[in-house]
């Protein structure tokens, strides 16, 4: 067995350094020996691309990248991690520990700085109350990545991976879809955790197209139709995008007539060409 997913040796670790788990960072860090490996082979780590971390906790999963990956830079927020990752980590000589906010940390510096002449993948094991602001910012930052492999809450998972245009949609799957080709791998059992959360996860992975999906004239009012259509989602889409763009119902009326869309659909049943069609007449119509 792995020590990093024997929990007596974790515990031991973590008391060693005074370490206790802070609900607020949403810390539970996995002891399933079956995870990791399968997470980081999935990742596309290699000898050839690098890896960038998110939140390696105890270092598990960090373990794991390093074995297959010629570097893994990991991005800890939890100062009080560090003297615990130098211990877990020691035998590894390809891992950087960065303690810094993966919201706030200049991540195209960091991929310069680290990985100037190779490819590059992301994995996390992402707390859940900040699964989606990371996410996004992994793909609105536009990296020179070739993919993003997360584990979050099962739910998240279903969610972000659901097609535009089906029931299971949201502003997130949208979103999603507009930057890459997302899957869902594997599920991971509640149980696989300590602490233990209360809800199952999922290993998730968002393959970074090098192109948006569909073609918009003004990316911003897309992204802003998105979320006004999904503000309030019982409602028929003339309706939400009324209340959220404050656009009178007849030039909303117009606007969908124009791209082709009835006024009652609610927003789950649009499509990401449908959303793109709806935010370029709305700019043209400017």
């Amino acid at each position: 067995m792995n020590r990093l997913t024997d929990i007596s040796y974790i515990k031991g670790v973590l008391q060693k350094h005074g370490f206790t788990f802070s609900k607020s960072l949403g810390q539970n860090f996995l002891t399933n020996p079956n995870i990791c490996p399968r997470m980081a082979q999935m990742s596309g780590a290699s000898d050839r691309v690098g890896v960038i971390e998110v939140g390696p906790g105890a270092g598990v999963l960090t373990a794991e990248l390093a074995k297959i990956s010629h570097k893994v830079v990991a991005i800890e927020l939890d100062k009080r991690l560090l003297p615990v990752l130098d211990e877990t980590l020691a035998e590894y000589k390809n891992i950087k520990v960065i303690n810094d906010d993966i919201m706030k940390i200049d991540l195209k510096k960091v991929i310069n700085d680290e990985f100037p002449n190779g490819d590059v993948v992301i994995c996390a094991n992402l707390p859940y109350y900040i699964t989606s602001p990371v996410i996004m910012r992994l793909l609105e930052e536009r990296l020179p990545i070739q993919s993003i492999t997360v584990m979050v809450q099962k739910e998240a998972a279903e969610r972000i991976c659901a097609l535009p245009g089906t029931r299971e949609s949201g502003a997130i799957s949208a979103a999603v879809h507009y930057y890459s080709e997302p899957e869902i791998l594997f599920k991971v059992s509640k149980g696989s955790f300590i602490p233990a959360p209360k809800v199952d996860s999922a290993v998730i992975k968002l393959n970074v197209l090098k192109q948006p999906i569909v073609s918009v004239d003004n990316e911003k009012l897309f992204f802003k139709i998105i979320k006004a259509s999904f503000m309030q989602r019982r409602k028929n889409l003339s309706n939400s995008l009324c209340s959220g763009l404050s656009i009178s119902k007849p030039q909303i009326i117009e606007i969908l007539s124009s791209a082709g869309i009835s006024p009652t659909v609610r927003a789950e049943e649009v499509t990401m060409n449908q959303f793109a069609a709806i935010a370029n007449e709305l700019e043209h119509s400017k």
